[in-house]
């Protein structure tokens, strides 16, 4: 297998400050994109879904928890007995203190998905998380959100009784929150997947393959 070139400390070290210069440009933008992300106006979302619960019917306002901001991410339904292997990744990486370490910000957080709590259920059990999941089946709400029959995370906040949703994102913008990703990107042979700009004799594979 390949491995990076050796060169002395010293040449080590220059090109560690380079590559330096550029993380802090690339962590400057990000602060600068999420100032923007602060900005942007938010938009009134329907309120009237009843999504299937393990406790119940609940509403979108419901998932709030009585809290002023939700994030929702909805887990892809590839039919009966299958399982997005994307979102399944995702939501093995998300910790499982995460939706209550958020709850101190504020924030609540949904997993919605488009397939029956009875076949939502199961998985989950065998997966072993605990972060809470809730059944969009019969509703418009994946649709409503844009996302059809993929994947997306949406930003949603609430005043009163009324619901407006402030953001969302998918593909990448959902990717770069993983914090496996978050780690491999640092490391020389990084995701080692075959879209990656690495170079010759990197190990690589399909992702998800």
């Amino acid at each position: 297998m390949e491995k990076p070139r050796i060169v002395t400390a010293e040449e080590w070290q220059r090109e560690r400050d380079e590559l330096l210069k550029a993380e802090k440009e690339a962590t400057r933008a990000l602060d600068a994109l999420a100032a923007r992300r602060r900005r942007l106006p938010m938009v009134k979302f329907d309120n009237a879904y009843v999504f299937d619960s393990p406790t119940g019917p609940k509403t979108l306002l419901d998932l709030f928890e009585a809290r002023d901001q939700l994030v929702v991410y909805q887990f892809m339904d590839s039919g009966p007995d299958h399982f997005c292997p994307g979102c399944t990744a995702f939501t093995d990486n998300i910790p499982s203190g995460g939706p209550a370490a958020l709850a101190r910000y504020g924030v609540s957080w949904a997993t919605v998905s488009n397939m029956p709590l009875a076949q939502i259920e199961p998985y989950q059990e065998r997966k072993g998380w605990t972060v809470p999941f809730v059944s969009s089946h019969g509703t418009s709400f994946s649709d409503d959100c844009g996302a059809g029959g993929g994947f997306m995370l949406s930003v949603f906040l609430r005043a009163g009784g009324d619901v407006y949703r402030t953001y969302h994102t998918q593909a990448r913008g959902v990717d770069r929150l993983l914090f496996i990703n978050s780690v491999l990107d640092l490391t020389p042979y990084g995701r080692q997947e075959d879209w990656e700009d690495s170079p010759p004799g990197w190990p690589q594979h399909p992702t998800y393959g």
